[in-house]
């Protein structure tokens, strides 16, 4: 009886270790950086709306501090800080450092997972969603010659050096 109390001693110790190492896990999973933009971190998506807002752009903002109708940015640049006023309204990129960003916890994900989504129509927000793109061409790029083989590298070297001149 010893025995089949400290297998099962053990088995209870093996599962719990796998639940904690799955949640472990779970979590760095969830605790990820975000991410800066949708573009990949080059913020083309904010200048595209500056563009069309017709908006002064504040971009990688560390610090901004709202004075009425005046935005201090302070952002970094190749050779340090550099101070900016823009006026309001304005479209405003932010730098990693702007904040401490907050985890979901495990909580707060079921709870999100349970609630409703409300969903709206975009004619009863007074929205144009009218496009304000003109596509004026589009064509397909050259088509490429075929390549060939070569036998020996003394043949590539001399394609290499007389036909593409690149040697």
């Amino acid at each position: 009886s010893y025995i089949f109390l400290s297998l099962i001693f053990i088995l209870f110790f093996c599962i719990l270790r796998c639940c904690v190492c799955f949640f472990f896990f779970f979590f760095l999973m969830i605790r990820r950086p975000p991410r800066s933009t949708l573009s990949s971190s080059s913020a083309a998506s904010d200048v595209y709306k500056r563009q069309l807002l017709d908006w002064p752009q504040g971009t990688f903002a560390s610090k901004v501090e709202i004075n009425g109708d005046k935005i201090n940015v302070e952002r970094e640049v190749d050779g340090g800080l550099e101070n900016i006023e823009i006026g309001t309204p304005a479209v405003l990129t932010c730098d990693l450092r702007l904040n401490e960003p907050r985890y979901a916890t495990l909580p707060n994900i079921m709870k999100a997972k349970k609630k409703k989504i409300d969903t709206k129509d975009v004619a009863d927000m007074g929205v144009d969603v009218a496009s304000r793109i003109e596509v004026l061409e589009t064509f397909e790029p050259p088509a490429r010659k075929a390549g060939i083989k070569v036998e020996t590298v003394e043949e590539l070297l001399d394609k290499l050096k007389n036909e593409a001149k690149v040697i």
